[in-house]
């Protein structure tokens, strides 16, 4: 049955030699890789949203988000060392669960990566517009129809320079990362220094005033720890990205696991240091609706010049993550043209070594859904995608730690059973906590995928036809 079919894990990697991705990139480019793609927008507007959901209590939000992202970064890197082959948590459904779930995980993660590139070009774009329009850029061409305008034009721009790079070649576009990586973290560091002496514990009282568990409040807004913890969590993920380039990493075995692990620890200490600064240095309800919080902060401390600063590196250094995740869809994309439920002309590797064909289709993609849609409501969409991807890589490592218990593992994940139910569980329970509106688009966006499934990519998948 269909549904059910594993791909053996030593199909893998194409047989073809032009769709072989080159191998290119060492541990410090996928540690930058990961940092990049995490450290975004995320820390630097939703510490204002999740200290509106849990007040003081965002800090426990962060470091929930941070331990069950934890689990499941150790999953990816045990599965992805064993597997080094593109496709991330796909590729391991697909091999360990059956071809139905593995088709399920990429629908959801083409949700997530259009959803986090779309909603980033869009970002970007709202810094970038006020610089346009001052030296006469037609307004109408900075935004959307839902806002007025006619078409985004700088974030069809901006997506359409990161995937210049890529289709450039992994290496050099890797290269200028791991240089906006630097100046991001620099800049998040310049902010710790300034805020942190400013830290008052009068500020972190009451600790908790919505409470722990999600629950409505009376303007309709669902509040409480866990409420705040399955928001963050956007801000987290990006680590999964690097699992996507395990077959252009020179050494897999050990330079996976130093990247993902490595920039997701990198990234919970950045993360911390920066929400206790954020919250010690005022009370919460002082930033908690702005969309430029640590902004915010820094002018109402008097720190002017340096809010501007801070606002000016967040414009350079946020393609980072435009690249890391449109790197990582490209890589998905590829290995389901691969399988056969994409046309697989797309999965043609350019003499530079790279997916050159399905970067640019990738881009397209998103370059409409930034350009003229509506993404304010649906972005959330994005983390209901990734968790279940994240259930799914949990529920890989029990399974194959059961199945295969004497298959090389070249990074052993440790307390295996307890960080696979950590991942599966904990992810569960930041999905239930979401809006229900963001659970029901979620269900709503799979029924879709199981139909083009059915329809479809069932009866296209190269699994069959062998």
């Amino acid at each position: 049955m269909s549904w059910t079919r594993r791909k053996p894990m030593e199909a893998m990697m194409p047989a073809q030699e032009g769709h072989r991705l080159a191998r290119t990139l060492s541990w410090p480019h996928l540690l930058a890789l990961g940092v990049g793609a995490i450290v975004g927008t995320g820390i630097l507007t939703l510490i204002g949203v999740g200290a509106d959901r849990a007040g003081p209590a965002v800090l426990l939000s962060f470091a929930i988000a941070g331990a069950i992202c934890a689990c499941a970064a150790l999953a990816y890197a045990e599965l992805s060392t064993m597997m080094p082959a593109a496709g991330s948590a796909y590729s391991y459904s697909y091999a360990v669960l059956g071809e139905g779930i593995a088709w399920i995980v990429g629908w959801s993660l083409i949700l997530e990566y259009s959803l986090v590139v779309s909603t980033v070009a869009v970002g970007w774009s709202g810094y970038a517009a006020p610089l346009l329009t001052s030296v006469g850029f037609p307004e109408l061409l900075t935004k959307g129809p839902e806002l007025g305008g006619f078409i985004n034009a700088p974030a069809i721009f901006i997506i359409a320079v990161v995937a210049g790079l890529l289709m450039l070649g992994t290496h050099e576009s890797a290269r200028l990362n791991s240089l906006l990586v630097l100046i991001k973290i620099a800049t998040l560091s310049l902010f710790v220094a300034i805020a942190l002496p400013a830290f008052d514990a009068q500020n972190l009282q009451p600790f908790m005033p919505f409470g722990f568990a999600k629950s409505m409040g009376p303007d309709g807004i669902e509040r409480g720890v866990m409420a705040a913890a399955a928001i963050i969590f956007f801000a987290f993920y990006g680590f999964d990205a690097i699992s996507t380039a395990a077959e252009e990493a020179k050494n897999p075995d050990r330079d996976l696991a130093i990247g993902i692990v490595g920039s997701l620890i990198a990234c919970t200490l950045i993360y911390v240091l920066v929400a206790a600064a954020a919250i010690g240095a005022m009370p919460f309800t002082r930033f908690a609706d702005s969309p430029e919080p640590l902004a915010l902060i820094l002018r109402e401390m008097g720190q002017g010049q340096v809010a501007r600063i801070v606002a000016i590196a967040a414009v350079i250094a946020l393609p980072t993550v435009l690249l890391g995740f449109l790197y990582g869809q490209s890589r998905i994309f590829l290995v389901m043209a691969r399988d056969g439920f994409l046309p697989q002309r797309l999965a043609l590797i350019s003499k530079r070594g790279t997916p050159a064909r399905i970067t640019a289709v990738t881009a397209v993609l998103v370059a409409i859904i930034a350009g003229v849609l509506p993404i304010d409501e649906i972005a959330a969409l994005a983390n209901a995608g990734t968790l279940i991807a994240f259930t799914a890589v949990g529920a890989c490592l029990l399974i194959l730690r059961r199945r295969m218990p004497d298959m090389k593992r070249p990074f052993r994940t440790p307390a295996a059973t307890l960080v696979g139910m950590g991942a599966v569980l904990g992810c569960a329970y930041l999905f239930v906590s979401l809006p229900m509106k963001t659970i029901l688009a979620c269900f709503i966006w799979n029924a879709i995928g199981l139909g083009v499934y059915f329809l479809y990519g069932r009866r296209r998948a190269t699994l069959g036809a062998g």
